[in-house]
């Protein structure tokens, strides 16, 4: 009787959705092109089923800075880049990621979040508070000691024991807040290398970020680690590869060797060369490190003395490395320098490198099973930028929206704060200035020379894929990494895995 009663009422519905197709087609904007791409869109989400089955991977992409109106100025940008309309573009990870959320990313201590707590609430589940990393609200900032008992475990912790492969990428220092957070914990965000600790540290035995990589006690730690910041990893009196006029950070302990003699089927990069080099399938584990801080922002890659692959290269090398394991892989990928350049006020390198993310999301998707693989796409905090003015359709996205009641011309995208402000100064005129250069700043309201702040806006989620259904509404950023672990069954997993190997 209950199925009886189930086929009538989705009989009855398609009925209605038939009835009302029919029924718009009588209106007298039935012809109209924006009428009918809606309606498309409409029938491609109707037909949309949620996916209920268990993730084997996880991708997580993290754009640390990627506010609302970042991925717009992207989307019109990467359009005007290619001589297409920029306002009905779509970038990759707006199609192939349909599922979207926002998420709230105040910590439990501020309103306007720093990277490095709301990346424990992404792969943690907790918030927690503003500078640390990989601990509860019960640390105190800057302090070892209360470290003891706060500690977190990481979904990348839970898929080591659980027998999974594990990966993190990032454009940034591998040791930076975002990438740290899926191994380290630490009550200071800046304790990257031995010198970074301050003595109170050292007096408890607190390790640095850096240490706590390689050291890391997971299963048999990360199959792929690729980014900046090789300096962190060699002494002060090693001499860095690429730059002769910088050595490394630390004070004692060589790690890139320390890596190397404790894996023999791995291979250490530091170079583009040698990254293409790379067999995936004659390779244990991979360890890039091609800068000794930060990676290139995308647009200026090309003249790395070095040589650097692409976010979209490391994360297919990556790919390719870590579904040689059957019971599947957690990969996390962060596009890092976005927030950088916002904080330089440089919106054009901030969008080029967001392009930069979609461009990964696009080839990654490629290399994956979509069924069987949960592709979460999100950021970390936001930023104060902003779009504004009226400018024309088709007007370039870094262009001159208009003019001020001052008389001069102002651009669309602009700052609350940051460098782009002159203390005690008339705004700048931009009369014949070219903004739409590479290293134009733009104007901000506020002057703060060092650098422009985060923002306290929620921020969105874009996901596909098992259970990606859940990213619905407005959701706590911590609920990103339940959804996770709810895809994977990975806690129940790894406590499986722990009795076993205890008995």
């Amino acid at each position: 009787m209950k199925f009886q009663l189930r086929s009538l009422m989705a009989g009855a519905s398609l009925l209605v959705l038939a009835t009302a197709a029919v029924a718009q087609d009588n209106v007298l904007q039935a012809e109209d092109s924006y009428f009918t791409a809606a309606k498309a869109e409409l029938a491609r989400k109707i037909a949309d089923q949620p996916n209920v089955g268990r993730a084997k991977n996880v991708v997580l992409f993290v754009v640390d800075g990627l506010s609302v109106p970042t991925i717009t100025a992207a989307r019109i940008y990467e359009g005007q880049s290619r001589g297409v309309d920029g306002e009905s573009n779509v970038l990759s990870f707006e199609e192939l990621l349909p599922y979207t959320a926002l998420s709230k990313t105040y910590t439990h201590d501020s309103q306007v979040a720093d990277s490095a707590p709301t990346a424990t609430a992404i792969v943690s589940g907790v918030k927690s508070l503003n500078g640390t990393i990989g601990v509860t609200q019960q640390v105190k900032v800057e302090d070892c000691a209360s470290q003891k008992g706060a500690e977190v475990t990481t979904l990348f912790e839970l898929a080591e024991t659980a027998g999974l492969s594990t990966g993190i990428i990032s454009t940034a220092r591998i040791t930076h807040a975002t990438p740290a957070a899926t191994y380290a914990k630490v009550a200071g965000r800046d304790w990257e290398a031995d010198k970074d600790l301050p003595e109170e540290a050292v007096r408890n035995g607190c390790k640095d970020i850096a240490a706590q990589l390689v050291d890391w006690p997971a299963g048999d730690g990360f199959e792929v680690v690729l980014g900046g910041g090789r300096g962190n990893f060699m002494l002060e009196s090693q001499q860095d590869p690429e730059d002769e006029t910088r050595t490394g950070a630390r004070k004692d302990r060589d790690l890139i060797a320390e890596w190397k003699a404790r894996h023999n089927d791995g291979a250490y990069v530091w170079n583009k060369q040698e990254f293409d080099a790379v067999d995936p399938a004659g390779t244990g584990k991979l360890l890039g490190l091609f800068n000794a801080s930060h990676m290139q922002y995308e647009a200026d890659r090309e003249k790395d003395a070095g040589g650097e692959p692409s976010l979209a290269e490391m994360s297919v090398k990556a790919i390719d490395m870590l579904s040689k394991n059957e019971n599947g892989y957690v990969l996390m990928i962060e596009g890092g320098r976005v927030d950088h350049a916002h904080h330089a006020g440089n919106a054009a390198r901030a969008l080029t490198d967001t392009v930069a993310v979609a461009e990964a999301v696009k080839a990654v998707y490629g290399k994956v099973d979509p069924a069987e693989t949960l592709i979460i796409l999100t950021a970390d905090h936001s930023h104060v930028f902003s779009i504004a003015g009226y400018p024309a359709r088709n007007n370039p996205i870094l262009g001159i929206a208009g003019q001020g009641d001052d008389g001069k011309p102002y651009t669309t995208l602009g700052y609350m704060n940051g460098p782009g402000a002159r203390l005690d100064e008339p705004r700048a005129d931009l009369t014949g200035v070219d903004t739409t250069d590479l290293d134009f700043l733009q104007q901000a309201l506020v002057p703060l020379g060092e650098s422009e702040t985060h923002a306290g806006d929620d921020v969105a989620i874009f996901a596909q894929g098992p259970w990606a259904h859940l990213f619905h509404g407005v959701v706590e950023q911590n609920l990103i990494y339940h959804v996770m672990e709810h895809a994977t069954g990975l806690a129940s997993r790894a406590a499986l895995a722990t009795s076993q190997a205890a008995k």
